[in-house]
C-alpha cells in the first residue's frame, strides 16, 4: 500500500533540508526562494522498533521494511490558486499526495532570506490555506453548476451531491478549510473524498525551530499551536538543520550519542514518519520466516482477506483463513513454535479485523 506525503510551505522555510534528512534522494538546499522546482520524490523506510525485535527472534535473510513516499514540493506564493508563481505546478503536485506535511518556519535568523522579509508562521500557515481553499472553492462552485439543474429537478443523488458541495462552499468561503466539515454516512464520506479537495487533506504541522527549541519550542511554535486549535491535526517540533547533522552520521552508535547529548530519544524525522503513518489510520502487520521478516501496511480496521491482498491479490482471493500470534506474545514466548505449544497461535477467519502488530501467515487456495 503506497503512501505519499507532501512537504509544502513557503519558499525558504526548510522544506528541502528536511526532505534530504528524510530521503536518500538529495534536493538541492539554497538561501533563496523557488529552489525546488520539479518536484522532487524519496522513498524512505518506516521506522518500527517491533520489526528490529522480530529480526533478532527470527534470524531471516532479509528484513524488508514497509515504506513512505515523500514528496518534495516546490514553494508556493500568494496567488498560486490563480497560477502565480509556480502555483498551477504546486497545486496539481499537492492534488496526487495522500497527505500534507506543511513546514513552517519557527526560527529567527537574518542570514536566512524569509520570503516576505519576516518570520510569522501563522502568516506563512493562512497564505498558503488561502491559495488552496481558493482552489477548493473553484472545484465546488464547478461541481456546484453541474448539479444543480438535476437537484432542482428532483434526482435524489444530485440532491445529496448538491447539500454536500454547499457545505463545502459555506466553510471554504467562511475562510476554514474543508477537512472541518465532517460526515456520518459511508456514502457521503466516500463522494467528500472523490472531490479530492486540497484542504480535505489530513495535515501534520512541522514546526521547523533552532536547536535551542528543539524540546520545548519557543514563542513561534506556541503562535502556531493557538491557530490551529481547533483544527483536526498535529503538530511536530523538528530541527531540520540539526536533523540534518544526524543524518550525516555513519553509525548508529554515533547516532544514539548525539540525540542523547541535546536531550531526544530519536530522531525528529523518526516521529515525523511515525506520525504520518497515524494520521492517515495506517497500520502494520507483520510475517516473519527463515526468508524474511517483512513489515506489510494496511488501513486500521481491515480484515483478514484484505490484509492478505496487500500481499497478492490471489491471497485474497483464495483466502482459506489466517494464522494470527499477536507481537507482545511472539517477543514473550520468542518462536512461532512456542507459541503455539503455549496456545497463542489463533485460527482465524474472513470477519477477522487484523490487529496492529499482528504476525501473520495465510492459507490460500486459488
Amino acid at each position: 500500500m503506497a503512501l505519499k506525503c507532501g512537504i509544502v510551505g513557503l519558499p525558504n522555510v526548510g522544506k528541502s533540508t528536511l526532505f534530504n534528512c528524510l530521503s536518500n534522494a538529495k534536493a538541492q538546499a539554497a538561501n533563496f526562494p523557488f529552489c525546488t522546482i520539479e518536484p522532487n520524490v524519496g522513498v524512505i523506510t518506516v521506522p518500527d522498533e517491533r520489526l528490529t525485535a522480530l529480526s533478532k527472534l527470527v534470524n531471516p535473510e532479509r528484513i524488508v521494511p514497509t515504506t513512505v513516499e515523500i514528496v518534495d514540493i516546490a514553494g508556493l506564493v500568494k496567488g498560486a490558486s490563480k497560477g502565480e508563481g509556480l502555483g498551477n505546478q504546486f497545486l496539481g503536485n499537492i492534488r496526487e499526495c495522500d497527505a500534507i506535511l506543511h513546514v513552517l518556519r519557527c526560527f529567527d535568523d537574518d542570514n536566512v532570506v524569509h520570503v516576505d522579509g519576516k518570520v510569522n508562521p501563522v502568516s506563512d500557515k493562512e497564505v498558503i490555506d488561502l491559495e488552496l481553499q481558493l482552489k477548493d472553492l473553484d472545484t465546488v462552485d464547478k461541481r456546484l453548476q453541474k448539479v444543480e439543474k438535476s437537484a432542482r429537478a428532483g434526482d435524489k443523488e444530485a440532491k445529496r451531491a448538491q447539500d454536500i458541495l454547499s457545505r463545502f462552499k459555506q466553510v471554504l468561503e467562511q475562510g476554514k478549510s474543508a477537512r472541518s466539515v465532517t460526515f456520518e454516512r459511508l456514502e457521503d464520506i466516500e463522494f467528500a473524498n472523490d472531490l479530492y479537495l486540497l484542504t480535505n487533506k489530513p495535515v501534520l504541522y512541522v514546526c521547523n525551530v533552532d536547536e535551542a527549541s528543539a524540546i520545548n519550542g519557543n514563542k513561534h511554535v506556541d503562535a502556531v499551536r493557538a491557530a490551529v486549535k481547533d483544527e483536526n491535526a498535529e503538530i511536530l517540533i523538528i530541527t531540520a538543520a540539526m536533523e540534518a547533522e544526524i543524518s550525516q552520521l555513519e553509525t548508529y552508535e554515533d547516532k544514539v550519542a548525539f540525540l542523547s547529548e541535546i536531550g531526544l530519544s530519536e530522531p525528529g524525522v523518526n516521529k515525523l514518519i511515525k506520525s504520518a503513518y497515524r494520521m492517515l489510520d495506517l497500520e502494520t502487520y507483520f510475517t516473519a520466516g527463515v526468508k524474511e521478516v517483512r513489515a506489510w501496511t494496511i488501513t486500521k480496521g481491515m480484515r483478514a482477506p484484505q490484509a492478505a491482498g496487500v500481499i497478492h491479490t490471489d491471497f485474497e482471493k483464495g483466502f482459506i483463513r489466517a494464522e494470527v500470534i499477536h507481537y507482545d506474545d511472539y517477543i514473550k514466548y520468542g518462536s512461532e513454535s512456542a507459541c503455539k505449544e503455549n496456545g497463542k497461535l489463533a485460527i482465524e477467519g474472513k470477519e477477522y479485523v487484523v490487529q496492529d502488530g499482528d504476525v501473520m501467515h495465510f492459507r490460500f487456495n486459488v
